[in-house]
């Protein structure tokens, strides 16, 4: 990896989502569950982690979907990012009710709502140190259930979106918000990083017949943490998921949680950094290596796409 400067303007991280979801009751039970601050906001719910972000936005539906995915960008880089967008092929004329004056919003190829607007970093400028502790002899390792608290995600890691095309998806937020690829395998799974610092991917697309939210990912302290997740997700009644185990494409621990409505929440330790100013060599990987280094079987209902008709997904 060798140093560069960067070119065309970019995003920097993630500032929301908002996702539909039939009923906000479910969804309440679920993220507070999972360890989010819930609190409710002229009949919606907002999602915050331990920082404090407001991460999600959760507006009631008859159906779960993406509502729209927000960016942030730094000063002065706004109009840069509109035309790039505009020349990417991206679609400003399609109408929503969600948007607001507030930045740029434009309909990514896929239908997406995508918003870009001026805003504070909230993607680390460093890799968060992880720390694994080792007990020396006459020393216990482990601390007991009873001290271990709540599990509660720092912040929002990345999210993963279904796309009939992924490496259409891959080129167009490269050209317009200057995402560059991380890793891919073929066109099954691409990955994606902002270039002022960022996590491996803060924004993934795995191929499905249509578009569609597969999951959000949560960034916890420790392996132990991703464990206990699951423990204590489990004990909420949600056991359905995937984990423990390893990804090889950001070398992150994971578990992934199934909520009510087919999509995961992840929680997320020790995923690889791409410094600012770095060219990170992005990687072609068999489909073998594009799920995990270890862990248990993918169950088949982890890659189905729940916002697909049945007899798109069965084709």
């Amino acid at each position: 990896m060798t140093a560069q400067s960067v070119g065309s303007a970019a995003v920097h991280s993630i500032d929301h989502f908002a996702l539909n979801v039939p009923s906000l009751e479910q969804a309440e039970h679920f993220y507070e569950n999972f360890g989010l601050t819930v609190t409710r906001h002229d009949g919606e719910l907002h999602l915050h982690a331990a920082d404090n972000h407001r991460w999600g936005r959760l507006l009631a539906s008859d159906h779960k979907s993406l509502a729209y995915l927000s960016f942030a960008c730094h000063k002065g880089e706004l109009e840069t990012i509109r035309a790039q967008a505009q020349a990417a092929g991206a679609d400003f004329n399609r109408d929503s009710s969600l948007k607001t004056g507030e930045g740029i919003w434009f309909h990514d190829p896929d239908g997406n709502l995508i918003q870009v607007k001026e805003g504070a970093r909230t993607m680390p400028t460093s890799k968060t140190p992880f720390h694994v502790p080792v007990a020396q002899e006459n020393q216990r390792g482990a601390y007991s259930r009873s001290e271990g608290g709540r599990v509660q995600p720092r912040r929002l890691s990345h999210v993963l979106l279904f796309t009939p095309d992924v490496l259409r998806a891959t080129a167009f937020y490269d050209k317009a918000l200057g995402l560059r690829l991380s890793d891919k395998s073929q066109d099954i799974i691409a990955f994606t990083h902002a270039p002022h610092g960022c996590d491996h991917h803060i924004l993934a697309f795995a191929k499905s017949p249509a578009k569609g939210f597969h999951h959000c990912s949560w960034d916890v302290a420790t392996l132990d943490d991703v464990g206990r997740g699951a423990d204590q997700m489990g004990a909420a009644g949600y056991k359905k998921g995937w984990g423990v185990g390893r990804h090889v494409l950001g070398s992150n621990y994971f578990h992934y949680v199934q909520d009510p409505w087919g999509s995961f929440s992840e929680y997320s330790a020790d995923i690889d950094y791409v410094a600012a100013g770095t060219q990170w060599e992005a990687g072609e990987y068999p489909p073998e290596d594009s799920m995990y280094l270890w862990g248990p079987d993918v169950p088949d209902y982890f890659i189905v796409n729940t916002e697909t008709p049945a007899e798109e997904t069965q084709a």
